[in-house]
């Protein structure tokens, strides 16, 4: 049983305060009860964030920022034949443009039913196509495109740009320009596109096609947001999975990405409640328990040993607290 959880810990002022209230008992008794097996250290300005490469560690795919490939494993899982080509994620989007920036709203915002999100797909399938990509539908926020280019193709995930710059994790720009949840990754670090690239002038024909589609006049009527660029992610070749995956509990990923720390707070509390006093329930009965916790940065792995009783409590005594704990993330 092994339960990992992203968005574990903020690195925003707003967020680390709201964490510094948190109090989670039946967290506090799993550390004392489980060991600290491994941590991944690492930064806010990699493309893959930790929950992404502790996932990756798990299933047995060697670590590469930005080439880890999510979209051809969430290709098959969709029922595509993906051979030994390569794969990218494309997720329709809504780029916001501010005062001074460009950012990506997070995709659920979208409301894509299928068939509008098909409707749209097909609006960009032929300008793909033209292009020599292979485009196909898995889902109303997953799109997928095929080309060898993409084999290594490194990008940013999703939960790296949501709520930030684009620009920045375009690699158009250096690394000063503002992120709201911390700092812009390096300059020209692995971006999704350079200037000129195949992909830049496919993003920029595509936005072009959805500006002016009739769905998004209809939509804005609506008071909803329309479908104006895409993200493309995760691509590369897959790689087989040796292992299994562990069960990912991602409610805190909505209101961290929305800074709403009172509603991160709250989803703490519940997951304290529930998915935690249930592995806390397993330990007592000497089920084999596995706990990651994800932050921005790092991640730590906690599994239970078999301790003699002595060794218990003194494991017990030594348990990290939640709060500097979280703050390592």
């Amino acid at each position: 049983m092994h339960l990992l959880i992203p968005f574990a810990a903020p690195l925003s002022e707003p967020g680390r305060h709201a964490a510094a209230t948190l109090v989670l008992p039946r967290l506090q008794a799993l550390l004392g009860r489980l060991a600290l097996q491994s941590r991944d250290e690492g930064d806010e300005l990699s493309l893959t964030p930790p929950h992404e490469r502790a996932v990756a560690s798990v299933i047995g795919w060697a670590p590469k920022d930005g080439l880890l490939p999510w979209a051809a494993r969430l290709a098959e899982a969709d029922g595509i034949e993906i051979g030994s080509a390569a794969w990218g994620l494309m997720t329709p989007a809504h780029w916001h443009l501010g005062t001074s920036q460009v950012s990506l709203f997070d995709q659920q915002r979208l409301s894509l039913d299928e068939a509008t999100s098909r409707a749209f797909f097909s609006t960009l399938h032929s300008l793909f196509t033209s292009a020599d990509h292979a485009m196909h539908f898995g889902a109303p926020l997953r799109w997928y495109v095929s080309q060898p280019s993409l084999a290594t193709l490194a990008t940013a995930s999703l939960d790296r740009v949501i709520g930030r710059n684009v620009d920045a994790w375009l690699g158009k720009h250096n690394a000063a320009q503002g992120m709201s949840r911390g700092a812009a990754p390096k300059a020209n670090s692995g971006a999704l596109r350079s200037e000129g690239s195949p992909i830049s002038r496919l993003q920029s024909e595509a936005q072009m096609l959805l500006h002016t589609h009739p769905l998004n006049v209809e939509r804005e009527a609506r008071g909803l947001l329309p479908v104006n660029s895409f993200w493309l992610s995760g691509c590369g070749i897959a790689q087989p999975a040796r292992h299994a995956a562990p069960s990912i509990d991602d409610r805190l990923r909505t209101p961290a990405l929305a800074d709403d720390w009172a509603a991160w707070c709250k989803a703490w509390e519940t997951l304290d409640s529930g998915p935690l006093a249930k592995l806390l329930a397993a330990t007592e009965r000497g089920a084999d328990v596995r706990l990651t916790l994800c932050g921005e940065r790092s991640s730590a792995t906690f599994g239970l040993r078999k301790l003699g009783v002595v060794q218990r409590l003194r494991l017990r005594w030594a348990a990290p607290a939640v709060r500097p704990l979280l703050e390592s993330l």
